[in-house]
């Protein structure tokens, strides 16, 4: 996926989670863990976004991408970002924007809770 259409699919994101009350934080927090897509707060919860946009459902789509060792980076890194940014352990979960083609628009799925901080 070119650059072009990844940072497209991140701003149709962020967009998206706006229009549903969410308020950004941080967009492309990277550190040597890895990289999180979009860090925002949904009322008192911070939530930590995955951003996957697949041209087909081959392979299982956007979702499918979002594999086990995908899951243990995020985590990762969302406990570096937890450590650099608060000494009081907020609410978090994670959620994934899956984005697809469909009919001549974006199709969103908006996963909340996709997977558990441990």
């Amino acid at each position: 996926m070119s650059k072009i259409i990844g940072d497209d699919a991140e701003q149709l994101a962020h967009d998206y989670l706006v229009q549903h009350g969410l308020m950004c934080l941080k967009r492309n927090f990277a550190c040597k863990a890895g990289e999180i897509d979009l860090i925002m707060q949904d009322d008192t919860t911070l939530v930590f976004v995955e951003v996957r946009y697949r041209q087909s459902q081959r392979f299982g789509g956007a979702l499918a991408s979002v594999t086990p060792s995908k899951q243990q980076k995020l985590i990762k890194t969302a406990h570096y970002y937890l450590q650099q940014s608060t000494s009081v352990l907020p609410v978090c979960r994670f959620d994934v924007m899956a984005l697809s083609p469909s009919k001549g628009k974006i199709d969103i799925q908006w996963i909340q809770n996709a997977f558990q901080l441990d």
